[in-house]
């Protein structure tokens, strides 16, 4: 997004990472500032968006990419608290967010929001309660928020990365070598890899942009064709 010309405003928990990856885009020619918080603290997301308007001005795009995993276990014995935990971090913080920032898009007549589902947004999975509620419950967020939004020119889509290299995925086996983990991996999609940070960002930077103007209310994976597929084996 910087390299495309936007000032870029992120929040996430690691104070150190974020100071990291804005010098990062500074010193690529790009504008970046950051706020360390919890997306799943309400008041903590509610200031770092605050934060972002008196750093950069009115926001005109969202990417609302927070998750996290919770833990593999059956429905009967899965931990409350635990549960309603990932749902603050994968849909409340979207849901915070996404109030937060219409009505300055609607006055300004126009927006992009991008909201991170997940293959679980669409297919059930055993063991995974949490996550793949709150990840249905985020692609439901964001088809509601399209329709309000769209006749205001605000634009919403969810986009779902398939098996993506990145730290949560790559810790699935911890006792398995990271090529092991790939090799393992890309035996369940069709192009025969698995996917990449970039490969996704290269899409919500489309859709934050202008070049994407007539797209909302669409669900765009990521996943090397998992979905739309069929491979008999």
């Amino acid at each position: 997004m910087a390299r495309a010309g936007a000032r870029v405003f992120l929040v996430a928990r690691r104070e150190a990472l974020l100071r990291q990856a804005t010098e990062d885009i500074a010193r690529s020619g790009g504008q970046a500032a950051f706020c360390a918080a919890d997306v799943a603290d309400q008041a903590a997301l509610l200031e770092a968006i605050g934060a972002a308007e008196r750093t950069f001005g009115p926001i005109a795009g969202l990417f609302a990419n927070a998750g996290t995993g919770g833990r593999f276990s059956a429905l009967t014995e899965y931990d409350d608290a635990l549960f309603e935990s990932v749902l603050r971090t994968n849909l409340m913080s979207a849901y915070w967010a996404i109030k937060r920032v219409l009505p300055g898009m609607y006055a300004r007549g126009g927006g992009s929001i991008v909201v991170t589902g997940s293959m679980a947004s669409s297919r059930g999975m055993p063991h995974n309660v949490a996550y793949v509620a709150s990840k249905h419950a985020l692609l439901g967020l964001a088809r509601a928020a399209a329709a309000e939004a769209a006749p205001h020119k605000v634009r919403v889509n969810c986009v779902l990365p398939g098996l993506i290299e990145t730290p949560m995925l790559m810790q699935l086996d911890p006792q398995a070598s990271p090529e092991a983990i790939r090799a393992r991996l890309a035996a369940n999609v069709p192009l025969g890899q698995i996917g990449t940070a970039d490969e996704l960002a290269q899409l919500v930077c489309f859709l934050l942009s202008e070049r994407a103007s007539h797209i909302t209310a669409q669900t765009l994976a990521v996943d090397g064709g998992i979905l739309g597929t069929l491979i008999p084996r």
